[in-house]
């Protein structure tokens, strides 16, 4: 059986945590960034990932900035991390994807 890309995989993540109850409070949620970049915010509660733990991820920018400012797209960052019960990712216009790669290997890690 071929293995789904990442973006098939989350959808098949979020399907799979849909129990008529958890998709009407919780779910996946991405959205934009004005300087300009993704931001991924994932709920955990009632899943089989609620409470686990995350080294946090800084890729092309350091813990104190946690952003970055301005840029055409050029320079890939990333910053992954668990905040409470959601996974919440941020990184440039150009790494969405590997956002959700991020998240997917941390799920199934």
């Amino acid at each position: 059986m071929k293995t789904p890309d990442d973006l098939t995989w989350l959808m098949q993540w979020y399907l799979g945590q849909c129990d008529e109850d958890w998709e009407h409070e919780f779910g996946v949620q991405i959205d934009t960034l004005d300087n300009p970049g993704w931001s991924l915010s994932i709920d955990l509660n009632g899943t089989s990932l609620e409470g686990r733990t995350l080294a946090p991820v800084y890729d092309g920018v350091s813990e104190k900035e946690q952003s970055i400012q301005g840029g055409d797209g050029d320079v890939p960052w990333l910053v992954c991390r668990v905040e409470g019960s959601k996974f919440k990712a941020w990184g440039g216009p150009r790494d969405l994807g590997r956002m959700i790669q991020a998240f997917r290997s941390w799920a199934e890690g």
